[in-house]
């Protein structure tokens, strides 16, 4: 049986990405990294991939749009750029667009998110600080983050793990953010875990 492949999508650090590398060194799970991607072109990410020998692909959104080209194009041609690497499962960690279906239907059911929240709260971006505003309001005791599949309406697909981060008192937001990070690590790895299950 041959080893499920990863493609994974970042745009910045690329913390994620490094716990997913080291889970695969350590052999938490089995897998390979068939193409990291990225955004950004300073992503940190980018040079973690490298230090491991995984090939990278800088994927920028600027030129399409400076081309007028649309959304649709560039998620259709990216997608078609990850289909070379015939995925297993596609990661989203940390990647800051919002997909198309022209980049879903390829892959359909085999897309993952990792998202700073809980299911049906704060979708979308700066999850984070927001949840920490609603605490701060005293709305809310506690937040967390998620691994859920990916379709068009933006973190709402099927949750596949969760794990739950209790505010403390006194807390700062950067503390907070320390801690989420420190789950999300830990997550995005159980929840590839469950998804290549899944799948096999």
């Amino acid at each position: 049986m041959s080893i499920p492949t990863l493609v994974v999508l970042i745009s910045g650090s690329g913390t994620n990405l490094q716990a997913i590398i080291d889970a695969i060194e350590s052999k938490t799970f089995k897998a390979k990294i068939g193409l990291v991607v990225s955004n950004r072109k300073a992503a940190y990410g980018l040079v973690r991939a490298e230090q491991h020998q995984i090939p990278t692909l800088y994927f920028p959104l600027k030129t399409y749009t400076d081309a007028g080209k649309s959304r649709e194009e560039y998620d259709a041609d990216l997608a078609a750029r990850i289909s070379a690497y015939e995925p297993t499962l596609v990661v989203l960690a940390g990647w800051m667009h919002i997909v198309t279906p022209a980049f879903l239907d390829p892959f359909q059911g085999r897309i993952i998110n990792l998202h700073p929240a809980l299911p049906g709260a704060f979708a979308g971006t700066h999850a984070i600080e927001r949840a920490f505003e609603a605490y701060q309001r005293g709305e809310i005791t506690e937040s967390g983050c998620m691994i859920h599949y990916v379709i068009p309406e933006i973190d709402a697909g099927e949750v596949i793990t969760t794990a739950t981060v209790p505010f403390r008192e006194g807390d700062t937001l950067e503390a907070y953010e320390e801690r989420m990070h420190e789950a999300e690590h830990q997550l995005i790895v159980k929840g590839i875990g469950l998804a290549l299950e899944g799948l096999a």
